[in-house]
């Protein structure tokens, strides 16, 4: 695989770790492909959010374990270069045992992504807001953690700790575990799927690290507006499914319209399709042009 300037990365880290600081916060959309991380960035989000889910359903799977170490790599690697920006990227359970996630991260860390988020769970692991999830033995988990610390080349490169104990063990046994993952080393802890304002308040106030919060629509956890999040103590906040459930509903739905009209004049105008020339903007066609047009004229210059 290849790799990215670290310095670069190292900065992206740095960037990521700022911004957490803010009295703001960080919002991050959820990415999982170019599409979606270029118009992130043309609407000029801070920071992106590459999810697992997202991936999985890029290759034509559920979010259950199928996807490899190698895919999310690679995954990822394309949405920090299209970008620029600093990702925070699904690691899932690491892909292993400790020796697994050390080179997991390493992976990640020059793939140009500015933080990994690895979970608790058994493999082969699934959503967080689906039924019937497992997690590993905490001691477990906690070795992971220190393996990524100590994997990192760069202390800017930030670990994510992710417990899903919530659903199968309790609140009290996810903020033990958050505990410890905290102690291990992790710089930004996530609990999975608190159920109420109440639990995630108390979460906050058993954990001293930044937090991330995790807004799933029609998943475990209520919504909430940014801005009750960051009331509550929350500087990293992620919305990972609302660009790829919403781009599913529009796919499904235009070509059912073209399965049932033979056509879709309709669709182009009623609206409902990006117009041709838009879409182009919003993959970078004019900053191609322009460098075509920068090394023509130096060639004739020359």
């Amino acid at each position: 695989m290849g790799s990215v300037d670290l310095n670069s990365q190292a900065h992206l880290g740095r960037q990521l770790r700022e911004l957490l600081r803010r009295p703001g916060g960080v919002l991050a959309p959820g990415v999982y492909d170019g599409i979606s991380a270029q118009i992130a960035r043309k609407l000029e989000f801070e920071a992106l959010y590459m999810t697992g889910f997202g991936v999985s359903a890029t290759l034509g799977y559920p979010d259950i374990g199928l996807t490899t170490l190698t895919e999310m790599a690679a995954s990822a690697r394309r949405i920090a270069d299209v970008t620029g920006l600093p990702v925070i990227a699904d690691g899932d359970t690491g892909y292993g045992n400790p020796s697994n996630v050390y080179r997991t991260v390493r992976e990640y860390e020059r793939a140009g992504v500015a933080a990994i988020q690895l979970e608790d769970q058994v493999f082969p692991k699934r959503c967080g807001h689906m039924s019937g999830k497992e997690v590993v033995p905490v001691r477990e988990h906690v070795e992971k953690i220190q393996a990524a610390v100590k994997a990192r080349t760069s202390e800017d490169f930030l670990i994510i700790a992710r417990t899903d104990a919530r659903a199968p063990l309790g609140l009290q046994e996810a903020i033990r575990r958050a505990q410890l993952y905290e102690q291990a080393g992790a710089d930004v802890i996530f609990v999975e799927a608190p159920q109420s304002e109440q639990e995630m308040a108390e979460i906050r106030a058993s954990v001293s690290s930044p937090l991330m919060a995790n807004m799933v629509e029609f998943g475990k956890t209520p919504l909430f507006h940014r801005d009750r999040l960051i009331e509550l103590g929350y500087q990293l906040i992620i919305f990972p499914v609302t660009g790829l459930f919403s781009a599913a509903q529009a796919i499904e739905q235009s070509f059912t319209a073209l399965l049932e009209k033979g056509t879709t004049q309709e669709l182009v105008e009623s609206g409902h399709m990006m117009e041709f020339n838009h879409f182009t903007d919003r993959m970078g066609l004019a900053f191609y042009r322009g460098l075509e047009q920068e090394v023509s004229e130096s060639d004739r210059e020359s």
